[in-house]
Formats: structure tokens, sequence, C-alpha cells
């Protein structure tokens, strides 16, 4: 039998790159320096950050990051 978590899992769809920036959002890393690493602006990491939180449902970059966790994303 699937968890809840497992089939909630499965229906968000982020990108390996939104996965990316909350994997570095959680390990603390600032949106410049996750800029940087992977060589976009700023900008890009914000709306990537902004599309991770909309399709997991929650205002901040922080919230996407405890949701992923949750959720076994990251």
């Amino acid at each position: 039998m699937q968890s809840v978590v497992d089939a909630t899992a499965e229906r968000v769809a982020l990108s390996p790159q939104d996965l990316l920036v909350l994997q570095d959002l959680a390990a603390g890393r600032t949106l410049d320096v996750i800029a940087r690493r992977q060589h976009l602006s700023e900008r890009s990491i914000r709306r990537r950050v902004k599309r991770a939180c909309e399709t997991l449902g929650v205002e901040t970059g922080i919230e996407a990051v405890v949701r992923a966790v949750r959720l076994g994303l990251i």
C-alpha cells in the first residue's frame, strides 16, 4: 500500500534544477551563492524558487524546502 507522502510526492513535478536549488537552500546557501554555483543569474534562481513554491503550495523558499524534505524529494 502506498503512503500518503509517496502518493503526494508522485504528483509534485519539480524539475531537477528546481530540486537542486531547494537542496542548496536546505544547505544554507544564499541565492547569490546558488546563482554562482549554477552559473545563473540571481534572478533566475529567484524564479526557480518561486516556481517551486507555487508547485508545492507554499509561500517562501524555506517552506518549500520543508515541504520537499517531508515529501522525500530532497
